[in-house]
């Protein structure tokens, strides 16, 4: 029985489709006007039914805009993060133009040599302080020779290979640097412990040194150069003085390796009497006494 009316319904079914087919096929006046008949009597009942297909179709082009946006949303996200890149390498090369603009302010002495190298690696350990190089041997850089940077003095050079050279700085433990204190012109020695500002030790009158006074290298031992900056002095919560160092240790980037050329050394008297007199000229040396001998008499 079921079976007989669903073939009967779906007979039905076909047979309406088909009449609107040749329905709206057929071009006839009478027709037509019974067509426009139709959809004014079944199109506002049928409203409810195509209120929810505008909202699907108003939904989905909605959705193709948000996805449009989303998508330039990324685009302009990932040109950002590019624009960063770049900002941060300009600010890069702005401040390594910077440290060089501040390397060639530096005055030496006439008699002290340079050579400029960069900060391959530090040591990264909390028990020694020290910087790797990439200049060496064959660059002319000593054992034992002073670094600066753009503001002060860094350290020295402790081990030199061909191409390389380690630095040990003044923070590091092993670091003894003479200086003096000005204006009082006390000596002192600058001590590393391995913190950003090292002891200053062995002051012979404490009374004349007072927070904030300069500290420069004092030359003695023949391994600093005199009058190379090192920083202020610093009083911390035990009483105890400090050097605040004028090297920026949290940057160091590029070190200046002073090479000082040694005081030429004058062999002989350099003829200070005058030349010699022609040969022809020289008085003989038994005329010389006979004409003692004669004034004599």
């Amino acid at each position: 029985m079921w079976r007989s009316v669903r073939r009967v319904l779906l007979a039905g079914i076909c047979l309406l489709f088909l009449a609107l087919f040749l329905l709206w096929r057929i071009d006839n006046p009478r027709v037509e006007s019974l067509r426009m008949a139709l959809m004014d009597r079944l199109l506002p009942s049928f409203e409810f039914t195509i209120s929810p297909v505008t909202t699907l179709t108003r939904i989905i082009s909605e959705y193709e805009t948000l996805d449009r946006v989303y998508e330039q949303n990324r685009e302009l996200r990932r040109e950002l993060q590019r624009m960063k890149g770049w900002r941060e390498a300009a600010l890069q090369l702005e401040e390594k133009n910077a440290r060089l603009r501040a390397l060639n302010n530096v005055r030496l002495s006439p008699r002290i040599g340079f050579i400029t190298g960069e900060v391959l690696a530090d040591s990264g350990s909390p028990f020694r302080q020290s910087a790797l190089l990439n200049i060496g041997r064959i660059d002319g850089v000593a054992d034992g020779s002073a670094a600066v940077d753009g503001l002060g003095l860094v350290g020295r050079v402790s081990g030199v290979g061909e191409r390389t050279a380690r630095i040990i700085l003044l923070t590091d433990i092993n670091s003894r640097v003479p200086a003096v204190v000005q204006p009082s012109g006390q000596r002192a020695l600058i001590t590393g412990n391995n913190t950003s500002a090292p002891l200053l030790e062995f002051v012979e009158d404490v009374e004349d040194v007072r927070p904030g006074d300069r500290i420069v290298t004092s030359g003695d031992g023949g391994i600093f150069p005199a009058d190379l900056l090192v920083g202020t002095v610093a009083l911390d919560r035990a009483g105890r003085l400090r050097a605040r160092l004028a090297a920026d240790y949290g940057s160091l980037e590029f070190i200046r390796v002073l090479r000082q050329t040694p005081t030429e050394a004058i062999p002989g008297t350099g003829e200070l009497i005058g030349p010699p007199a022609p040969p022809g000229l020289r008085p003989q040396a038994g005329a010389g006494r006979d004409e003692t001998a004669e004034a004599a008499e």
